[in-house]
């Protein structure tokens, strides 16, 4: 396999802000190296990304290529998902509330499904969560029902898709999976973490607030003093 082909994928790969599928890779390159036969090309890709796998792997290298939301990227190797998950954790600025990550996963699993009955499932309105997770473009709405009123359906997207880290709907984890994962020691621990980093958040959102309001009674204490 031509070594400067690896090359060149791994470069885009690394440089793409979003997954990129074989399609843009090729053409990319057609449009550098007019001669290649775009069948021919494809067929290069996809072979060049096995043996760069090959290569990783045989060598020890804490990432890999992984295709994601029908396109490919660079990942970590699964031994080391804890480590970055703990980082991400603590940093990430897209945090879901725990009823959106309910909402989101009914859609999931029941879509396409309408609002009417995601509410009978969680029991409360969910017009604002919806807005908010159309909002992040976590889902779209797909079409209408075919029953009174035609409700909007709705459905995930492939932002879904790269914000869980899947390739398609058939990686979510099974019912079965799921109560592993949540019985997991680890699992328990990194959450507990998150709680706590949650609570010191709201603390400290609670005492800037409090010394806001402190500094503008004073402040008006002292005009009212200045005036008379």
């Amino acid at each position: 396999m031509n070594l400067e082909l690896k090359h060149i994928i791994e470069a885009l790969i690394f440089a793409s802000d979003e997954p990129i599928d074989t399609g843009s890779i090729a053409n990319i390159i057609k449009s550098i190296n007019k001669n290649e036969e775009e069948l021919e090309l494809y067929s290069q890709i996809e072979n060049a990304i096995e043996e760069l796998n090959e290569f990783y792997e045989n060598n020890g290298v804490a990432f890999r290529i992984i295709k994601i939301a029908k396109g490919y990227q660079f990942a970590t190797r699964p031994e080391f998902s804890r480590y970055v998950g703990f980082m991400n954790s603590e940093r990430r600025q897209k945090r879901l509330s725990q009823a959106a990550l309910e909402t989101l996963a009914i859609i999931a699993y029941k879509q396409p499904i309408t609002k009417p009955e995601i509410e009978k499932i969680r029991g409360v309105n969910a017009d604002y969560i919806l807005s908010t997770l159309l909002e992040k473009n976590l889902i779209c709405i797909k079409g209408r029902a075919e029953t009174v009123g035609r409700p909007l359906l709705y459905g995930t997207t492939d932002e879904f898709l790269k914000y869980f880290g899947i390739h398609d709907l058939s990686e979510l984890p099974k019912p079965r999976e799921i109560e592993e994962i949540l019985n997991d020691e680890a699992f328990l621990e990194q959450k507990k973490r998150l709680l706590m980093n949650l609570i010191e958040e709201e603390q400290m959102e609670l005492d800037f607030n409090d010394n806001n309001e402190s500094d503008s009674q004073d402040g008006g204490e002292n005009g009212k003093g200045e005036i008379e």
